[in-house]
């Protein structure tokens, strides 16, 4: 596996397997592509902010924007003031599909073009709310609240009057009590390159906070380069995903795209989720070599890339432990077949499909993908017997 040195200059571009792959995941943002319960909370979304923000008199226009998966890199990043060697640009999180374009990674990239679409009408509105979804593709960790594939909602308000941290701040209560009425919230500092004064938003979920969106004054500059010298703005970006499995208390992602009936018909409303039987699960865990800056999110995509269609199988991966091969004793570098100059990783996977129980069998089949493509060391310790090559 490259290193990162290698991968902060280098844009590798998916396989033509891979985006087409990833372009027909659905998405669940989109009625084109199916009803979804994710399309009720961004309507929600939207609908709270358009009241808030049009009453005694006041007029905010709401504009929805949609755009194609496959931006520019120019929109993802530079548009949104992302310095050139931000490690974000690595393919450890960015999917290329050649040197000027990628699938999104945020909904954020769609913003600068419909920036650029409200700065080139003839008479642009003195106050309006952008509001832009879509999926997204990201390189993440596996477990109850991450996927690859997140559904975002982006809004944002321009306007010619000076939009300031109250406004920002009343914003954020206004989308809490719509969403996940009566949850208790807090904000927290975070730096944004499209914003200033930014920050974090998380929700009390059973005594852990729960991220559910980022947002922040909009950095001027994003707004002059996009044509709108003399605005401000509020730029908020949320995850749709969670959002729903705190208003329906979901305690899986991935049951937002099961297609057992019994769970896609709760996916049409926001009435809270009635657990069906549910299968046992399995562990297993690795001992792997791996090179050294390889980390959950790394570990996570390479387990969806090698699963494919199998990886909704897994529910949990975790690194148990990391140890670098050097502090190793002979014996285990002799079992791992390690290079000092790797590290040792304890992966625990947790398997569980959501429709049927799965055999001993087919565990030590899925643990022997996941330990073939993880492994880099050149001794092997196979589940489903000595000899698997």
């Amino acid at each position: 596996m490259q290193s990162l040195d290698h991968l902060a200059t280098t844009r590798v571009p998916l396989s033509a397997e891979q985006l087409s792959r990833d372009l027909a995941i659905p998405d669940l943002s989109d009625p084109a592509d199916g009803p979804h319960a994710i399309q009720l909370i961004a309507n929600a979304a939207v609908s709270a902010l358009d009241a808030a923000w049009n009453r005694d008199g006041a007029r905010c226009a709401v504009r929805w924007c949609r755009g194609p998966r496959i931006v520019s890199v120019s929109d993802n990043y530079d548009q949104l003031g992302y310095d050139p060697a931000d490690v974000t640009r690595t393919v450890r999180s960015t999917r290329y599909v050649d040197q000027q374009r990628m699938l999104r990674s945020h909904a954020t990239a769609i913003v600068p073009s419909a920036l650029r679409g409200l700065a080139a009408d003839q008479h642009p509105p003195d106050d309006v709310l952008l509001a832009c979804p879509g999926i997204a593709y990201r390189r993440d960790a596996i477990d109850w609240q991450h996927t690859g594939t997140p559904q975002q909602l982006d809004v944002w308000r321009i306007s010619k009057r000076k939009l300031t941290e109250p406004d920002l701040e009343e914003m954020v209560a206004v989308l809490v009590h719509a969403l996940v009425p009566g949850a208790s919230y807090r904000h927290e500092p975070r730096a944004h390159p499209y914003t200033t004064g930014g920050c974090q938003v998380d929700v009390l979920r059973d005594d852990i906070w729960v991220e559910i969106a980022e947002c922040g004054l909009a950095h001027p500059d994003v707004l002059a380069d996009a044509g709108l010298p003399g605005y401000t703005g509020l730029a908020l970006g949320m995850g749709l995903d969670r959002l729903l499995m705190l208003r329906k208390q979901i305690p899986d992602i991935r049951l937002l795209r099961s297609a057992d009936p019994r769970i896609a018909s709760q996916m049409l409303d926001l009435q809270p989720y009635r657990p069906v039987s549910s299968q046992p699960p399995i562990c297993r865990d690795v001992s792997v070599a791996v090179n050294i800056d390889e980390d959950e999110e790394t570990v996570g995509d390479i387990v969806r890339e090698t699963l494919g269609a199998d990886a909704d199988a897994v529910e949990a991966v975790t690194i148990v432990s990391s140890t670098p091969c050097a502090d190793l004793p002979p014996a285990a570098l002799a079992r791992l077949g390690a290079r000092p100059g790797q590290r040792n990783l304890l992966v625990r996977v947790v398997l569980r499909r959501l429709d049927r129980t799965l055999t001993d069998a087919q565990a030590n089949d899925l643990r022997d993908r996941i330990y073939a493509r993880l492994h880099r060391g050149t001794a092997w310790q196979w589940a489903s017997g000595p000899d698997r090559p």
